[in-house]
């Protein structure tokens, strides 16, 4: 009998923005919560998830105030999610790191969600999405804000992850 972790199989990722937080000369950027509207577009957001059917298997979330608020408000709203990784290295990564953190993802997660900032994330949804005709992909190319996500999909393994290897299945931006 095959290994499943080598099998391909159908996997989701969706790349998540942080909601709106208070203004970053306030306090220290990792401790800057979330505003009473990033609440509301987090919640918004989880809504959207539950909507969507959408259960990670697992979350890789930068270690920020505001990511990790944005998650569980998400979650408060219904959003489900078999296990939550803070990371390190999500915060003010680039593309090679959040792929690196996502390529970590254990094979047999059928779907990650990546709680994470600007401009890192923005770029990745570039970077992977193979459809770049599409409104969605235009959009998610001219501005991507706060609370926006990106959901993905793909039958690579999490190991094998590397540019357009992902079909854009929706752009949007939940707001409260």
């Amino acid at each position: 009998m095959a290994d499943p972790s080598d099998l391909l199989i159908d996997r989701t990722l969706v790349l998540f923005r942080h909601s709106k937080a208070v203004p970053p000369e306030s306090m220290p950027d990792l401790e800057r919560p979330l505003a009473d509207r990033g609440r509301a577009d987090a919640l918004a957001a989880g809504r959207y998830l539950v909507a969507q059917g959408i259960e990670a298997d697992l979350v890789l979330c930068s270690p920020s105030q505001r990511t990790r608020e944005t998650w569980q408000f998400a979650a408060e709203a219904g959003a489900s999610a078999a296990d939550v990784w803070y990371d390190r290295r999500i915060y003010s990564a680039d593309t090679v790191e959040l792929l690196d953190v996502i390529r970590e993802a254990p094979s047999e997660a059928r779907t990650v969600i990546l709680v994470g900032h600007a401009p890192g994330v923005p770029w990745l949804a570039d970077e992977l999405a193979l459809d770049g005709t599409s409104p969605e992909r235009v959009e998610l190319t001219r501005k991507y804000p706060t609370s926006g996500l990106t959901v993905l999909h793909l039958t690579c393994r999490w190991s094998d992850l590397s540019a357009d290897d992902a079909d854009l299945v929706s752009f949007v931006v939940p707001r409260g």
